[in-house]
C-alpha cells in the first residue's frame, strides 16, 4: 500500500488541508493519507501552537468520515524537534511492507535544502508537491519528485487563528466539527 504522509502542525486543520488530501487521493497512486501531526516544526516558531494532543483530536474530528484518511501521532514519541527523515526511517522500519511518500506544498519544497538529510529524503522517498500560490517549482531536485496541480486556496492557519482571536467567523473554512470543538474549548482566543 502506498501511504502519503501529510506532515503539518495542523494548527488548526482546515478545509484547505482536506481539499488537498482528497485531490491527491484522486490524482495520484496514493492509497491512504496519514495526517502526521508535528509537535514542533524545527523551521517554525512554536509559541502559538495549540497542545499537540488537542491538534491531533481536531484532525481526528476533521477526517472521521473518510476511511482513506488517518490521524498519526507518530512524531509525539520521537525525539524533538521532529525531522521528516527520522520519521520516515522509523515508519519504514516499523511497516516494512508499506511504501511511504511525502506530501508537501511548493512553499515547503522551495526550502527542502534546509531540511535534515534532504539528499537522503529525495533519493529514497517519493515526494508529491502540490503547487501553492506564489511558490513556483522551477527545478526538480530528484526524479522522485512529482508536481501536482491542485485546487489553490489561499487559506492559512495563521489567518484562521487571527479570525478566532478577533471573534470573527471561521464558518466554511473549518469543518463544522472542528469549528464547534474550537469554540467549545475557547482555543486560539
Amino acid at each position: 500500500m502506498n501511504i502519503g504522509l501529510y506532515f503539518g502542525s495542523f494548527n488548526p486543520i482546515h478545509i484547505g488541508h482536506l481539499i488537498i488530501a482528497n485531490h491527491i487521493i484522486d490524482h495520484s497512486d496514493i492509497d491512504k493519507i496519514w495526517f502526521v501531526v508535528s509537535p514542533h516544526n524545527p523551521l517554525k516558531d512554536s509559541h502559538s501552537l495549540l497542545n499537540e494532543y488537542d491538534r491531533l483530536h481536531l484532525v481526528e474530528l476533521a477526517i472521521q468520515d473518510n476511511r482513506k484518511f488517518r490521524a498519526s501521532n507518530v512524531e509525539f514519541h520521537l525525539p524533538k524537534p521532529s525531522f521528516t527523515i527520522d520519521t520516515l526511517t522509523y515508519l519504514s522500519e516499523k511497516f516494512p511492507l508499506e511504501k511511504f511518500s511525502v506530501i508537501m506544498g511548493s512553499d515547503s519544497y522551495q526550502n527542502i535544502h534546509r531540511w535534515k538529510n534532504f539528499e537522503q529524503l529525495l533519493a529514497q522517498y517519493a515526494l508529491l508537491v502540490y503547487k501553492r500560490p506564489g511558490f513556483e517549482v522551477t527545478e526538480l531536485k530528484s526524479p522522485n519528485v512529482t508536481v501536482l496541480e491542485a485546487p489553490m486556496l489561499d487559506i492559512s492557519a495563521t489567518y484562521i487563528r487571527r479570525q478566532i482571536k478577533e471573534s470573527k467567523s471561521v464558518q466554511y473554512i473549518l469543518p463544522d466539527a472542528v469549528r464547534a470543538y474550537i469554540e467549545e474549548n475557547a482555543y486560539y482566543k
